[in-house]
C-alpha cells in the first residue's frame, strides 16, 4: 500500500527531476549552451514551485505566479554567489541590466520568471493529481 507520505515525495522528486530537465532544454534553446548549475536550479526551481502550489492551492493564479517568480529569483541569486562569485565560473552576469543586484539576478528576468511560473504551476498541478 503506497501512503500518502510517499506520494509527496514523488511527488518532490518528479518535480525536481522534470525542473532540471526543462529548464536545461530551455537554457539551450535561450542561449545556445547551458551549464551543470543551470540543471541543478531548475531543479530546485520546480521543486519549490510543486511546494507552493500546495501551500498556494485556494490562491489567486498572480499571488502564485508571484511567488513562483521570487522563489526562482532567489535560486538565481543563491546560485549565482556560489557559481559565478564563490566559484568564478561566469555563467551569467547581469551587471549590464538595469535594476541588478551583484550582477546575479535583474528586475527583467524576475518578469520573465513570473510568466515562466504560469506553465510551472501547471505541470506542478498535474504532477500533484498524478501522485
Amino acid at each position: 500500500m503506497i501512503r500518502k507520505g510517499d506520494l509527496k515525495l514523488l511527488g518532490y522528486g518528479i518535480s525536481f527531476a522534470a525542473g532540471a530537465v526543462i529548464y536545461t532544454f530551455l537554457e539551450i534553446i535561450w542561449r545556445g549552451y547551458t551549464h551543470p548549475s543551470m540543471t541543478l536550479a531548475g531543479g530546485i526551481c520546480l521543486m519549490l514551485t510543486y511546494m507552493w502550489s500546495g501551500l498556494l492551492s485556494g490562491s489567486p493564479a498572480p499571488l502564485k505566479w508571484l511567488a513562483g517568480a521570487a522563489t526562482i529569483t532567489a535560486v538565481e541569486f543563491i546560485i549565482g554567489c556560489v557559481v559565478n562569485i564563490g566559484m568564478r565560473q561566469h555563467v551569467w552576469d547581469y551587471s549590464s541590466f538595469k535594476f541588478n543586484i551583484m550582477g546575479q539576478v535583474c528586475l527583467a528576468y524576475f518578469v520573465m520568471w513570473y510568466f515562466l511560473s504560469i506553465p510551472a504551476f501547471y505541470i506542478c498541478d498535474k504532477i500533484r493529481l498524478g501522485s
